[in-house]
């Protein structure tokens, strides 16, 4: 779930169209440790960074031989300053390419990276930084939230892998859970606590023991990938039985309520509504995922019958669950 404290940072952010929140370099390197043998020979493009501060940047300008990668493209919106957090001020964006070390520095120095100007404002959807996306193996960075929605939508026209950031409301997205649901996108291993503590100019009214200076901190944050992971090969271990008065049925759907994904009975072979926090241990050989239920009534998004009104939340006796989604065991008759 989402902190009030967080969500209220997240709508001050929404509704200033503001979106500049700089992904740490040890959330990155935590995370990128489970797809290096991936990026061997691979073109990687992070287009929704500055290049100059960025730590995507970092990270794989410092790993490129580590990695093997082929080249690393970065772009940013609009921005010329040096400062962080540039107030995109300028009508012109820039973008660096840079292709390894060259002089035998072990590192990546300021003539061995090209830097180029380019004619727009280097929005990723501009047609000059489409035209860099194409030529990329893997995009990886960390897209503004406002715009997630039509993110993805480019990654997947365009036949993209990639490695992203977004929050975890973005699954209930009519534009997104399909994606989930036929397994052309899922979750990535994540952030410690499920929360990110990104580098930021907002104020962080989150009252926490882990509470960073210049930082906000932001619940319920995921890495979203279509690159393979171990994880979604794992059998989940389930030890629960059904019984009726443990995992009641819903009211409006002809399915039952399991609070937590580890009490999944092993022996229901009908429709189940598990929480969200599922998809982290989702695993597509041992379940299949039919739809999914939340406020608002979306037929399309629900995958099951609804039985109810208005409110599109599972119902027991009457009282609102929270957004499930529904599932089924494989190979269960």
């Amino acid at each position: 779930m989402v902190s009030k404290a967080s969500n209220k940072n997240l709508n001050k952010a929404k509704k200033a169209k503001r979106d500049e929140f700089y992904t740490q370099l040890s959330d990155i390197e935590r995370e990128m440790r489970h797809y290096k043998s991936q990026f061997k020979n691979k073109v990687v493009y992070c287009n929704c960074d500055d290049p100059r501060v960025s730590n995507f940047f970092h990270y794989f300008s410092y790993n490129f031989e580590k990695l093997g990668l082929k080249k690393l493209i970065t772009t940013c919106y609009k921005s010329q300053e040096m400062d962080l957090f540039s107030k995109s001020d300028s009508e012109q964006a820039l973008y660096l390419v840079y292709e390894g070390d060259k002089n035998g520095s072990n590192a990546p120095d300021t003539e061995e990276i090209g830097i180029k100007y380019l004619k727009g404002d280097g929005d990723f959807r501009s047609s000059e930084s489409i035209e860099l996306l194409l030529q990329a193996d893997i995009i990886v960075t960390n897209p503004p939230f406002s715009l997630f929605r039509e993110y993805v939508k480019q990654l997947i026209e365009n036949d993209k892998k990639f490695l992203i950031i977004g929050h975890q409301y973005a699954i209930t997205y009519k534009e997104i859970f399909p994606l989930i649901k036929e397994n052309k996108i899922w979750l990535g291993y994540g952030f410690k606590r499920n929360m990110a503590h990104f580098i930021s100019n907002y104020e962080d009214e989150a009252a926490d023991l882990d509470k960073k200076e210049g930082m906000i901190r932001v619940s319920g944050v995921q890495w979203f990938t279509n690159l393979d992971v171990s994880k979604r090969h794992e059998e989940m271990i389930l030890f629960k039985n059904y019984s009726p008065e443990e995992f009641p049925k819903y009211d409006d759907f002809d399915a039952i309520e399991v609070g937590k994904t580890a009490h999944i009975p092993v022996d229901y072979p009908g429709v189940m509504g598990v929480p969200i926090t599922f998809l982290n241990k989702y695993n597509p050989e041992q379940f299949e995922i039919l739809g999914m239920a939340a406020s608002s009534y979306d037929p399309q998004i629900m995958g099951i019958p609804f039985l109810g009104g208005k409110d599109g939340r599972p119902l027991i006796n009457g009282r609102n669950t929270y957004a499930r989604i529904f599932i089924r065991h494989r190979n269960k008759s």
